[in-house]
C-alpha cells in the first residue's frame, strides 16, 4: 500500500487503487511479532514503512510505536 498525504490528511491507496481516507487522529502501532508498524483500519491491520509513519504523524496521527529490544545474543543492537 501507499500513503499520500494531502492537507494534513493521510489516505492510504489499496492495490486495486481504492483510496482509504484517514482522519488525523489516526494511531500507528508497533506490531511486535512482525517487527513492524502498522494501522488498524476497519478491523483490517495495514503495514506501512516507518517513512510512511513518519509522514503521518507530521500529518497529525498519533505516535504509539515503541521501541523494540533484541533479546537475542548475535543481535548488533
Amino acid at each position: 500500500m501507499t500513503v499520500r498525504i494531502e492537507n494534513q490528511t493521510g489516505f492510504f491507496i489499496t492495490q486495486n487503487g481504492e483510496e482509504i481516507r484517514l482522519c488525523p487522529d489516526v494511531t500507528i502501532i508497533t506490531d511486535g511479532a512482525k517487527a513492524m508498524s502498522a494501522v488498524d483500519i476497519d478491523g483490517q491491520r495495514i503495514y506501512i514503512t516507518e517513512a510512511e509513519a513518519d509522514a503521518l504523524t507530521v500529518a497529525g496521527a498519533v505516535d504509539g510505536r515503541r521501541h523494540l529490544k533484541a533479546t537475542d545474543s548475535d543481535s548488533v543492537i
